[in-house]
C-alpha cells in the first residue's frame, strides 16, 4: 500500500535482470501488492548508438528480452515486456506521469554508465514525480559490492584473496527464490482493466501518443555505423537508426508485413525490436544465420541443469583446463556468463546449486576456490567491486590508479576535458593496418587467425563482447604461435576449419605455412601470399621489442595517474627509454626473397627451396586489388621429407629460443632471447586488474562490464576484406 492507503502502482524497470527466477528487485515490487504492474524495458540509444555492440550480441539481448516477454504473458495473458524506445532520462520519469505510477523499481547496477544513468534518472524523478517512491534491490551479484567494497576499506579488491577477506565478515548470499506465480494488470489510472493484451497496448499507445520519437532529434555519433568499423549495414547509414522512428513501435519493416492481417500490427506495439531495425543484419555482418548460444532465461536454466546432472564435471570444474586449439562446437566450459551478464539467470541459484553438488560428490578428485566454479563466481564479484572502487576510469587507462601506463601503439585519445574521444581518431598507418589484418583474421599466423575467427562465429570474443574474459595480468606469457598450439594439436582442427583454405597442408606445416616449399603448397593448393597471406611481421624480432618495451615500462612505474601520463609526456619518455623502433606497415603478399627475411624461428635447418626463395605473388586480395599469380618456378625444389624436418627443427628451435616461454614482462629482460629479472625496487608491485585492459571477471562466471560493452566487427575469413577504416578497438 502507499502512504496514502491506496494500492500501490508499479512500473518495474527491466535491465540487467532479464528474468523471473529469485529476481529480488523484482520479487520486492510484486510483494508491495501492486493493483497495477508495468513491466518495462527502455531501449537506450546509449547503447545503439553510443557503444560498440556487434550483431552476435544484440541477437542475444533480443532473444532474452522476447524469452522474458513471453514468460511475463504466461504469467498474465494481458501483460509482456513492454519495450519503449528512447533516453530513459526522458521516457522513465513520462510514463511515471502518464501512467499514475506510485513506485519505479528496479535491480541495482555499478556498471560505469548504469551508475550516472540512475543517478540522473532518481534526480528527475524526484522532481517530477514527487510521489513516486524509488525502490532499488542488489540481484546481480552475491553480494551487494558496496558491502565488499565497505569491508576491504573502500579499494578496489584486485585478488581472490581480497575477496575472501572482504567477504568473510559478510552474511551469506540469500537463499534463491522461486519466481513469481503471477502478475496484476498494466490498468491506467481510473480506467478499469482491459478485455485483452491488444486493448492494453492500444490503450497505453494512446497515452503516449504526443510524446516525440528519438529520431526526431539530433542524433549522437553512431560508433556502430560501417562508416566507424561497425556492424550497421551500409544502406541503414540514413542519419537514423529505424527503431528509434517510433516511441513505443512497431517496427516499420514488421508493420508494413503485417498491415493486411487485422490487430497484428498493433500487438507488435511495445515489443521486442528486430535486428533489421537496428539496421543489422546477421549473414551479411559475418554471423552465423542461427545464434550458436541463443538468449533467454529458459535457455539458461536447461542449460545449467545440464550442468547440475554431471556433478562430476561441476565438483571438479578447474578452469583453464581447456585446449587453445579445439573447436568451439561443444564449449569446454558452462556457457553461463552470457546469461549471466544479463541477469538471464541467478548467480544465487547457481552458487548454491554449485555448493550442492560439491557437498553431495563423494569422489576425491573435488576442487576448491579460487580454481573451481565457486572461484569462478568470486572473481565475478571481484571485478565489480574493483569497477564501483574506481568509478568511470575502470574503463581507461588515464586517471586509473591501478592501471599501468604502456606506450601501446593506437592508444586513446582524450579531449582537454580528459573524456575519450569515440571513435578513436585513425593513429599511425602502420599500427592500423596491423590492427585491421588482426580483426581480419589475415595476419599469416594460422593459429591466431583460425581463433579469431572462431571466437567471432560463436559470439565470444574476449575484447569485444566483454562477457568473459581473463585477467590478463594473471598470465604474463609469451606463446609461441606455431610451438604452443602444436603441443594440444599437431593435426590443427582449429585451423582446418576455419582457415579452410589451409586444410590440405600436411600436419608438420599446418601451423607455419609459409615454411613449406612451393610443390608443398600447390599439393595443397594453398600459395602462400596468394590464397593464404604471408606473416605479417617477424615473430621472434616482434617478441623482443615488446618485451623491450614493458621492461621500459615497469621500470618507469608509470600508472593512470601519473603527472606525466597525465601531461602527456609518458609516451615520449618510454619510447626514449626503451629505444625501440616504430612499426612498419605489414605486406602480407609478398613472398619469402632470402633466408635472411625468414624469421628466426621458422628457418629450415635444411636450407630454403629454389621456388620459396624466388616466389614473388601479386598482392593479396582485397576490395581494391584482387591480382593473383606466381612467379616462375625455380631450378631447385626440396622434397617434402626435407621440408618437414626442417619445419619440425624450426618448432624445435623456437621452443629453445623461448619464443614460447612463461615469460613476465613485470621483470623480463630480453637480451639474445634469454631471460632475466631487472632488480626489484624497479618494479612497483601492483598486481591485479589493470582497468581497461581487463574489464571482465577471471573465468567461466566473470561477469564483465554493464551493457554498455562493446563489439569489434567480426572476423569473417569468408569475406577476407579491407575496411575502409578499421575498428577503434580499445587498446588503452
Amino acid at each position: 500500500m502507499t502512504k496514502s492507503g491506496s494500492a500501490a502502482r508499479v512500473l518495474y524497470w527491466f535491465r540487467t535482470d532479464l528474468r523471473l527466477h529469485d529476481s529480488p528487485a523484482l520479487l520486492k515490487a510484486l510483494d508491495l501488492g501492486p493493483s497495477s504492474f508495468f513491466p518495462v524495458w527502455c531501449w537506450d540509444p546509449n547503447y545503439v548508438l553510443r557503444t560498440r555492440v556487434g550483431v552476435n550480441r544484440f541477437r542475444f539481448l533480443l532473444e532474452s528480452m522476447e524469452d522474458v516477454s513471453q514468460s511475463l504473458t504466461k504469467l498474465n495473458s494481458k501483460s509482456q515486456l513492454l519495450v519503449v524506445r528512447g533516453d530513459p532520462a526522458t521516457l522513465i520519469p513520462s510514463l511515471c506521469q502518464k501512467w499514475g505510477i506510485t513506485h519505479l523499481c528496479f535491480e541495482q547496477d555499478v556498471s560505469g554508465y548504469a551508475r550516472s544513468r540512475d543517478e540522473s534518472i532518481r534526480k528527475l524523478v524526484k522532481e517530477q514525480c514527487k510521489d513516486v517512491q524509488i525502490v532499488e534491490e542488489q540481484g546481480h551479484y552475491l553480494y551487494a559490492p558496496e558491502d565488499i567494497l565497505n569491508k576491504y576499506g573502500k579499494k578496489p579488491t584486485m585478488s581472490m584473496s581480497a575477496v575472501q577477506k572482504a567477504v568473510s565478515s559478510l552474511p551469506p548470499p540469500p537463499k534463491p527464490r522461486d519466481a513469481p506465480k503471477s502478475i496484476p494488470d498494466p490498468i491506467l489510472p481510473g480506467k478499469k482493466a482491459e478485455r485483452d493484451r491488444i486493448s492494453v497496448l492500444k490503450a497505453l499507445a494512446e497515452t503516449l501518443s504526443d510524446l516525440p520519437h528519438y529520431n526526431s532529434q539530433e542524433q549522437p555519433i553512431d560508433l556502430n555505423a560501417a562508416a566507424a568499423g561497425g556492424d550497421r549495414l551500409p544502406d541503414a547509414e540514413k542519419g537514423r537508426v529505424a527503431c528509434y522512428d517510433t516511441v513505443y513501435g512497431p517496427d516499420s519493416a514488421t508493420a508494413a508485413k503485417q498491415a493486411a492481417a487485422k490487430d497484428k500490427e498493433v500487438e507488435t506495439l511495445f515489443g521486442v525490436p528486430s535486428l533489421a531495425s537496428l539496421g543489422m543484419d546477421a549473414v551479411a555482418s559475418g554471423a552465423l544465420p542461427e545464434a550458436v548460444i541463443k538468449g533467454g532465461e529458459t535457455e539458461a536454466l536447461k542449460r545449467w541443469n545440464k550442468v547440475v546432472e554431471d556433478k562430476h564435471y561441476l565438483a571438479t570444474f578447474a578452469k583453464p583446463k581447456t585446449a587453445p586449439t579445439q573447436p568451439t562446437d561443444d564449449p569446454a566450459t558452462t556457457v553461463m556468463s552470457p546469461y549471466l551478464k544479463f541477469g538471464a539467470i541467478s548467480v544465487r541459484k547457481i552458487w548454491y546449486d554449485t555448493q550442492e553438488v560439491i557437498k553431495s560428490y563423494k569422489g576425491k578428485d573435488k576442487t576448491s576456490i579460487p580454481e573451481n566454479y565457486e572461484g569462478q563466481l568470486l572473481f565475478r564479484e571481484m571485478y565489480a567491486v574493483g569497477e564501483l572502487a574506481l568509478g568511470d576510469e575502470y574503463q581507461q587507462i588515464r586517471n586509473n590508479k591501478i592501471s599501468r601506463y604502456m606506450d601501446w601503439y593506437l592508444p586513446n585519445v582524450y579531449d582537454d576535458d580528459g573524456k575519450r574521444i569515440e571513435p578513436r581518431p585513425r593513429g599511425d598507418e602502420a599500427s592500423e593496418k596491423r590492427l585491421e589484418l588482426f580483426v581480419q583474421g589475415r595476419t599469416g599466423f594460422p593459429w591466431i587467425d583460425a581463433l579469431g575467427v572462431s571466437q567471432a562465429s560463436v559470439s565470444q570474443s574476449a575484447e569485444s563482447l566483454r562477457i568473459d574474459g581473463e585477467n590478463p595480468q594473471s598470465y604474463f606469457r609469451v606463446y609461441g604461435v606455431a610451438s604452443f598450439p602444436a603441443k594440444y594439436d599437431k593435426h590443427g582442427a582449429l585451423v582446418r576449419r576455419y582457415c579452410p583454405e589451409l586444410k590440405d597442408f600436411p600436419d608438420k606445416y599446418i601451423y607455419a605455412p609459409h615454411t613449406a616449399p612451393i610443390d608443398v603448397q600447390k599439393k595443397a593448393k594453398c600459395i602462400i601470399g596468394q590464397d593464404y597471406p604471408h606473416p605479417m611481421l617477424d615473430e621472434k624480432e616482434e617478441k623482443s621489442k615488446c618485451l623491450a618495451r614493458c621492461k621500459a615500462a615497469y621500470e618507469a612505474g608509470f600508472y593512470g595517474t601519473s603527472k606525466e601520463v597525465l601531461e602527456g609526456k609518458a609516451e615520449a619518455i618510454l619510447r626514449k627509454k626503451h629505444g625501440q623502433p616504430n612499426p612498419e606497415e605489414p605486406d602480407t603478399s609478398k613472398a619469402v626473397s632470402k633466408a635472411s627475411k625468414i624469421p628466426e624461428w621458422a628457418k629450415p635447418s635444411v636450407g630454403v627451396s629454389g621456388d620459396q626463395k624466388k616466389m614473388s605473388a601479386k598482392p593479396w586480395p582485397t576490395t581494391a586489388s584482387k591480382n593473383t599469380g606466381m612467379a616462375s618456378k625455380g631450378k631447385k625444389e626440396e622434397s617434402e621429407d626435407e621440408a618437414a624436418a626442417a619445419a619440425a627443427a624450426a618448432a624445435e628451435d623456437q621452443e629453445e629460443d623461448g619464443a614460447d616461454d612463461d615469460q613476465d614482462p613485470d621483470t623480463a629482460d630480453h637480451d639474445d632471447d634469454h631471460v632475466v629479472r631487472p632488480k626489484a625496487k624497479s618494479t612497483p608491485k601492483k598486481r591485479g586488474s589493470k582497468g581497461g585492459a581487463a574489464k571482465d571477471g577471471e573465468g567461466e562466471g566473470a561477469e564483465g562490464d554493464g551493457d554498455e560493452a562493446s563489439e569489434s566487427p567480426r572476423r569473417s575469413k569468408r569475406a577476407r576484406t579491407s575496411a575502409s577504416k578499421p575498428s577503434p578497438k580499445k587498446l588503452k
